[in-house]
């Protein structure tokens, strides 16, 4: 048993609770800001510059969408680690923290690097991590992996739009 495990089983313990839901939901938030601050130049700048697709969403719409799906995001990883135990929790979290950095990386590498073709690259990798987060979840909270969801359909859209403005501005 961790020490978060024997914490939680103290009459504190709902302090504990929320505490690991508030920083799960924090870092997945920041897995999003940090590299949408580090390249906010280039989405105002460059980005508009591209041909587009049909399908591409307003501008005003990524910062709502991605702000709701890292919050389910977060709300999954706290119920991955707070029903998982050992060699499944480890596994579940290993495979999330490497969807995370490449989610991350995908923002950095489109955008801050302006490299389409990488993008496309990164985005395709996340994908199929997600898809392998969500089982790994699945065999701890069906919840966990059902709140990825909405972020792999997300996604899943988001690489059919950077293959298209891939195409579009090769």
């Amino acid at each position: 048993m961790s020490v978060l495990d024997r914490l939680r089983s103290t009459p504190g313990g709902r302090s504990v609770e929320w505490l690991a839901l508030a920083a799960s939901v924090l870092v997945c938030e920041l897995a999003g800001v940090v590299p949408s601050l580090l390249t906010a130049d280039d989405v105002a700048t460059w980005y508009p510059t591209l041909a587009k697709p049909a399908f591409t969403p307003p501008s005003w719409v990524f910062g709502p969408v991605w702000t709701v799906l890292y919050l389910l995001m977060g709300v999954a990883l706290y119920l991955a680690w707070r029903g998982g135990t050992g060699r499944r929790r480890r596994i579940a979290l290993g495979a999330f923290a490497v969807q995370l950095v490449l989610n991350a990386a995908w923002t950095l590498t489109f955008f801050g690097a302006r490299e389409l073709l990488g993008g496309l690259v990164v985005i395709v990798a996340l994908v199929a991590t997600i898809l392998a987060t969500m089982a790994a979840f699945a065999r701890i909270d069906r919840r966990a992996a059902a709140l990825l969801a909405p972020y792999l359909l997300w996604v899943g859209y988001a690489t059919a739009l950077n293959y298209e403005i891939w195409r579009l501005n090769g």
